[in-house]
């Protein structure tokens, strides 16, 4: 029934289902804004009902903890049920649900679950058809430069066997060069995080450029430094050495763990091994488009299970407060000590909670971009009788 419904129509279609298999009482679909700050119900656009904090509350805590929850107390003769709808790791938002009480049994808690699973998958691919959800999603207008990234953005998470990511991007509405992007295939897993110089339009041009021409180079089945390569003379040729975007490029073996590198700017990068935080300290390579025809280098380092990787872009470790104080990366190890176990898309947002604390707003002077992948990595197998 969902996949036959108008992509408009999933939240009504969803009240539909639920009232007849589990005499649900009534179904909100709540998604969590730009800013990953409030859980926006999807009504009536362009209005939406009122938003309930995406980390306080029973449907908060079911999105931050991504739990199902369950609220007795909310009205007498009833319960509801909080259900963190996320699909691949990307986490969209929750879906509530309000049961005669003693109906939420665990089982069908765990029905419901699974129905918040499916409608996360049909609100993303219905994302081709209508501006419905994407709408909702918004507490404001988002810049035309924001727009142009958002829709670049692989998404803010993703979850494998192998490994866990979480993403976050500030100022979430008027973000113009940072970006963050990721591949996965059976063997590997690539990412890049890119930062285009300079502010709103003309930075979301060049990210755009540089992202796209990374992804084509990809595709292509390239090596990361010619990818580098490729990406950095596509750029030169549209500005002539005049823009450029700072790049750092990862590949990982999921077998072993062994990385392949290519620094080519300024994003920063961070291990979390058995308690200690370090740099992992990259050959400082030239910004993508900086020069012509510049040759990249791949250098190696590795991830072991319960290793953490964070990447910061330069708007998070060179940024400074209203008096002039750096943030730091004292104030950058604090929070990731922290925060090391917590869930990594909780880190990444404590990093540019605690950014957005130093600088006094949200509305930053640069783009803030932190990646958070943590590594569990393939088990070995085990060895065949002969």
């Amino acid at each position: 029934m969902l996949r036959a419904a108008p992509p408009h129509a999933l939240v009504p279609t969803a009240r539909r289902i639920l009232a007849e298999q589990h005499a649900a009482l009534d179904v909100s679909l709540l998604l969590a804004d730009y800013g990953l700050a409030v859980l926006q119900p999807v009504t009536h656009l362009p209005d939406t009902g009122d938003p309930v904090s995406a980390h306080d509350g029973p449907a908060g805590t079911a999105f931050t903890t991504q739990t199902p929850l369950v609220d007795v107390g909310a009205d007498p003769g009833t319960e509801q049920v909080h259900l963190p709808i996320t699909v691949r790791g990307d986490r969209l938002g929750v879906l509530s649900v309000r049961l005669p009480a003693g109906s939420a049994q665990p089982a069908t808690v765990l029905r419901l679950a699974d129905f918040a699973t499916a409608l996360g998958h049909e609100i993303l691919t219905a994302d081709r058809d209508t501006d419905l959800y994407l709408l909702a999603r918004r507490s404001r207008r988002l810049t035309l430069a924001a727009e142009m990234q958002w829709q670049l953005l692989p998404g803010r998470g993703c979850v494998r066997d192998e490994y866990t990511i979480g993403a976050h991007l500030e100022p979430a509405y008027a973000v113009g060069g940072d970006n963050f992007d990721w591949s996965s295939g059976p063997d590997h897993l690539t990412l890049t995080v890119t930062d285009g110089m300079g502010q709103g339009i003309e930075a979301s041009l060049l990210t755009s450029l540089t992202v796209s021409a990374l992804r084509n180079a990809r595709r292509a089945g390239i090596g990361l430094a010619d990818q580098a390569c490729l990406a950095d003379q596509a750029v030169y040729a549209q500005y002539g050495g005049k823009s450029y975007a700072s790049t750092l490029l990862l590949r990982f073996d999921l077998a072993t763990g062994a990385v392949r590198a290519v620094d080519a700017g300024s994003p920063r990068l961070y291990r979390l091994r058995a308690g200690t935080i370090d740099q992992v300290r990259l050959e400082a390579q030239l910004p993508l488009g900086m020069f012509e025809e510049t040759p990249y280098e791949e250098q190696t380092f590795d991830v072991a299970p319960g290793d953490r990787l964070i990447v910061v872009s330069t708007g998070v470790h060179s940024t400074r407060s209203a008096t002039g104080d750096l943030f730091g990366e004292a104030a950058l190890r604090q929070i990731l000590s922290a925060t090391r176990e917590a869930a990594p898309h909780e880190t990444a947002r404590a990093v540019v909670a605690g950014l957005v604390e130093h600088f006094g707003s949200r509305d930053l002077a640069s783009d803030a971009s932190v990646v958070c992948l943590d590594w569990q990595g393939r088990p070995a197998r085990p060895a065949t009788a002969p």
